[in-house]
């Protein structure tokens, strides 16, 4: 089944739900799926229900479209990994939906390890650029034309004016922001100390598992987007840290309200 035809699928149950034509696009990771409850007007549908949809295994699975700030946004409430058992093309795949519903501006959040050691667990990064240690890609054997070239110029992944907006708009909400680089990797076990110095030395200021499919097809598909990551706990290679899935979870919980000021404030000042 082609490329077009799946999407058409999905589109088509989505349209039966809601004929919202949003312009912005939000992706919530780890710990910040509640944020989704701002949304007003709302129609939540279940991944499941959505044809061709990947579902999440350790995740809330939700669609919702409807209202914030008085802006038309589509929200995922969870997403899939790599780690999961999913290709790269099936993690990316809602980013395609997302296009096809008419959203030219994504703001995509995750939860990361931090390598920078002036970070600290709680701070807000806004993303600036990406290493991708993925070992595979959501455009490999895709050459035809229905979904456009997959040599994609990946400079300017992360919106400049985007990172700008969203400077400002931590100074107007009063949240401090840090930014940097985000490495991916496939996990879903986390690094060792050795692999931590490693990715400093790499250049990365941020480890995760997640984003940078969905960054690389909406770049393919002329979305612009802003990253934004939550510093969920600090790989420093010379200390024994514990970290476990529910300290990054309630981590990331407890930041959550920060990042929603900033994805309001953002999403207020946006010229869609």
């Amino acid at each position: 089944m082609k490329e077009a035809a799946i999407l058409q699928d999905a589109i088509d149950h989505i349209r039966k739900k809601s004929n919202l034509q949003p312009k912005i696009g939000i992706i919530l990771g780890t710990g910040t799926g509640e944020l989704s409850e701002q949304v007003k007007r709302s129609v939540c549908i279940p991944y499941s229900e959505i044809p061709h949809f990947p579902t999440p295994k350790v995740h809330t699975g939700n669609l919702i479209l409807g209202y914030l700030m008085d802006k038309p946004v589509v929200v995922m409430q969870g997403r899939v990994h790599y780690y999961e058992g999913y290709s790269l093309r099936e993690v990316a795949f809602p980013i395609r939906v997302m296009k096809c519903l008419g959203v030219q501006i994504l703001i995509i959040s995750n939860a990361s390890g931090g390598l920078n050691p002036s970070f600290k667990p709680g701070d807000i990064m806004i993303i600036v650029d990406h290493i991708n240690l993925l070992p595979d890609n959501p455009l490999r054997e895709m050459m035809d034309e229905e979904t456009g070239t997959p040599f994609v110029n990946m400079y300017n992944a992360y919106d400049k004016e985007l990172v700008e907006l969203a400077e400002r708009s931590g100074v107007e909400v009063g949240v401090s922001l840090v930014k940097g680089v985000y490495i991916a990797l496939q996990g879903p076990s986390l690094e060792t100390p050795a692999e931590y110095r490693m990715l400093r030395l790499l250049g990365a200021d941020a480890v995760g598992m997640s984003t940078v499919p969905e960054v690389i097809v909406a770049r393919q598909s002329g979305i612009r987007v802003l990253g934004l990551s939550i510093i969920t706990n600090m790989g420093y290679p010379h200390v024994e840290e514990k970290v476990s899935s529910d300290t990054i979870i309630a981590v990331a919980k407890h930041a959550a309200p920060k990042l929603l000021k900033i994805i309001e404030k953002v999403v207020e000042k946006l010229d869609v």
